[in-house]
């Protein structure tokens, strides 16, 4: 007979909110972190209460589970996009257009190829936003956890008014509820005031969530030479656009806090095109930035301001984007693009790995409201679920935590989510039958 409880102990474990343990060991039970500790009084803690359990041991470190705070799994099967460099927003938006056909591509396949890949890489959470209906269920289908985000868009005042708004009602109600659901507003610049106004409140009523892309275009942020403080919020406009037309300079930011978008509910992608402002009012608003570093690079754009954000305090979480901007879906390999980001501004302070770890975990976690509550994630303590990741890494404690942040894209062995392994290449420590 099987015990109930396993034992997985590592070289070093990461728990995120406790220091670093060498040799330690996570216990689970049920889907469930049953001990965080020492492997040897985790495993005497255990005979002593006469449990018993089977132990696994990897050569490398243990952390929690990868929260892949922004993506799009449908758009897989257009990595042509994403393997190519391109000379800014709309170049890149060119060549996404002529590959994304609607109907055309089997979207729910590409979706589950996708998530495939993400387990793979030891990633168990994920803000997925989804375009086509066909690719709604993947992330239960596949056992990730996370949030399903449909996605809107292209909606005119005039049209939201005549029968825009129940649709989306509608279509709100298609998306599955496990393992969560909400709306992804896609953008300022493609949305009229009117939806962006309602969307946040028709979610909120549900008690579900909302992701949005802002500050990814450098059309959103403040145009330069206009005043700070010019009259723009007395003004009635119907879209982020029209108020530029107008001459005002006020960021995509400003505008949509000024209708009550952001929150400690609402999470953002990207955060390119943000100032000292738009940053101090993401901060008093709770909201969270899914910075997607290589995203950035293959569409042209500038870099995040991740040294400012670091220094600020800001709330952050990592995302890989889709394939059709990006050249994997290796969350680690985004953390890598962080640590060199952040040290090219002038970041020196030597928690750098340890926080760009703890973002690309509990900050993914934060940002999709999955820190709390029964179903914790994000970090390894007594009662959250088990998620975990293992990653073939050397190093004690210090060396380990900065070759795990610079040097892990590729080099995951093994991903666990709510107790149940999801993937280990074969005739490993975790799982010999398990094939990759």
């Amino acid at each position: 007979m099987t015990p109930d409880v396993v034992v997985y102990s590592a070289r070093l474990v990461l728990p995120i909110t406790a220091p670093p343990i060498v040799e330690g060991a996570v216990a689970v039970r049920d889907g469930r972190i049953l001990h965080v500790g020492d492997r040897a009084w985790v495993r005497e803690l255990l005979a002593e209460r006469g449990e018993e359990h089977h132990e696994v041991r990897v050569d490398g470190i243990l952390m929690p589970g990868l929260v892949n705070a922004h993506s799009h799994l449908q758009y897989t099967g257009m990595a042509e996009v994403g393997r190519r460099r391109h000379a800014g927003f709309e170049d890149w938006g060119a060549a996404f257009d002529a590959v994304y056909e609607p109907g055309a591509r089997d979207w729910h396949a590409d979706a589950v190829d996708g998530a495939r890949q993400m387990i793979r890489a030891g990633i168990t959470s994920v803000a997925d936003i989804v375009t086509d209906a066909e690719a709604l269920g993947v992330l239960g289908e596949t056992g990730l956890n996370g949030i399903t985000y449909w996605e809107v868009m292209s909606w005119t005042n005039a049209d939201w008014r005549d029968g825009g708004r129940d649709r989306i009602v509608a279509e709100l109600d298609r998306i599955p509820l496990t393992p969560g659901a909400g709306l992804s507003p896609h953008a300022p610049y493609s949305l009229d005031t009117e939806p962006l106004l309602e969307i946040p409140d028709l979610v909120r009523q549900r008690g579900l969530r909302t992701h949005l892309h802002l500050g990814e275009s450098a059309l959103e942020g403040h145009r330069p030479g206009t005043a700070p403080d010019d009259p723009w919020r007395f003004v009635k406009v119907d879209s982020f656009r029209s108020l530029r037309d107008a001459g005002f300079g006020a960021s995509a930011t400003e505008f949509v806090d000024q209708l009550g978008v952001l929150g400690p509910d609402c999470h953002i992608a990207h955060g390119v095109y943000m100032t000292a402002t738009d940053r101090a009012l993401l901060r008093a608003r709770g909201t969270s930035v899914a910075l997607c570093p290589r995203s950035n690079e293959v569409i042209g754009l500038d870099e995040p301001p991740v040294a400012a954000y670091l220094v600020e305090g800001s709330p952050l979480a990592v995302g890989t984007d889709s394939l059709s901007s990006s050249p994997s879906l290796d969350l680690m390999a985004d953390v890598a693009a962080l640590v060199r980001i952040a040290r090219s501004q002038g970041y020196t302070n030597r928690d750098l790995h340890a926080r760009l770890l703890a973002i690309a975990t509990l900050g993914g976690a934060r940002a999709l409201g999955l820190d709390v509550g029964p179903d914790r994630t994000g970090y390894l303590a007594v009662g959250a679920r088990a998620d975990l990741a293992f990653f073939a890494v050397d190093g004690d404690a210090a060396d380990g935590i900065a070759a795990l942040a610079e040097d892990a894209a590729g080099r995951c062995v093994g991903t666990v989510i709510a107790g149940e392994l999801a993937w280990a290449p074969e005739g490993s420590a975790l799982s010999p039958e398990v094939p990759a």
